[in-house]
């Protein structure tokens, strides 16, 4: 199932000066070479993807151009500065389009298989009522990605391929980190369409969530939201992003792991288009930096003590 990028499509690019410690299918991992840990700080850039399979667009009703609606587009550019410093980060290859890693295993839409074994439980949520599923169904304005249902052993397939090794990945990363520093912090890295005005408030850039304190300790998140408004940048936290499955499964605040999903608007870092870069990502760049020394740097273990207020 994962195979060549198709021709049309952008490949994931990382910092000349840092190859990847892992370079799977899937994704690539950076950081914690020769077994040290320098940071409690983790990053995980899950939609960053931009390989698309040429049997997966041979399924699709839709060209690859719409595809790409689903990336949180070059998100993972932000994290290079990061990745330069040695934090351990997981940017993922393979694009969104073949298989959502913020999705449980279970949040499948029937209309997506073919050939489901008998009584196999499926999870339903909003996001995959609204089209939004392990496997994306549904764009607003495109209706239908694909020519029809896929078999159930492709289905299987793609999460034995990406999902778990993924997720995997990113839990041993986590451990490693706590059981080197005592406590772990998940960024989760996202980028966001910009947010409509509302009248009478002040629009956010990036939007903080944990779960509404499930998933990370809140004065964890509060101090987060404080190191980027004293950099000059709007911050909401849990509206209208709280998360979803990544950080809900990563993130387990009485086992001193912590987790915090980061959206960031992408008119911070892309051109009017939301398409190619533009000088924003240096910016980005500095301000994750920041934030991530600010984390590992300013909060001991003990000030985590308390897990969700």
């Amino acid at each position: 199932m994962v195979g060549a990028s198709h021709p049309d499509i952008d490949s994931p690019s990382f910092p000349s000066s840092c190859a990847p410690v892992e370079r799977h299918a899937a994704f690539d991992r950076f950081g914690g070479r020769s077994g040290s840990v320098s940071s409690p700080i983790v990053i995980s850039v899950p939609h960053a993807g931009r390989e698309y399979p040429a049997p997966l667009l041979a399924q699709a009703r839709v060209p690859a151009i719409t595809l790409r609606r689903l990336e949180d587009r070059y998100s993972d550019l932000l994290a290079h500065g990061l990745i330069d410093l040695g934090h351990e980060v997981l940017i993922a290859r393979t694009a969104r389009a073949v298989i959502d890693l913020n999705r449980d295993e279970r949040e499948i839409d029937p209309v997506m298989l073919r050939d489901a074994p008998h009584g196999t439980a499926l999870l339903s949520t909003a996001k995959l009522r609204g089209g939004l599923g392990l496997f994306p169904r549904r764009l607003q304005g495109a209706n239908e990605l694909w020519r029809g249902p896929m078999d159930w052993s492709e289905a299987q397939c793609r999460i034995a391929q990406v999902h778990r090794p993924y997720h995997d990945a990113l839990a041993a990363m986590m451990a490693r980190a706590r059981d080197v520093h005592g406590y772990a912090i998940l960024i989760d890295l996202h980028s966001m369409p910009p947010l409509h005005a509302t009248p009478g408030q002040d629009t956010p850039h990036i939007v903080l969530g944990d779960r509404f304190g499930r998933s990370a300790s809140s004065r964890l998140t509060a101090r987060a939201a404080d190191v980027m408004q004293a950099r000059g940048i709007r911050v909401a936290q849990n509206h209208p992003y709280p998360g979803n499955y990544l950080i809900d499964r990563h993130g387990r605040p009485d086992r001193g792991l912590h987790a915090v999903q980061i959206e960031i608007d992408r008119s911070l870092y892309l051109d009017s288009a939301l398409d190619r870069p533009t000088a924003g990502v240096a910016a980005m760049q500095a301000l994750l930096i920041y934030l991530a020394q600010a984390l590992a740097d300013e909060w001991p273990a003990t000030d985590f003590a308390q897990a969700a207020e």
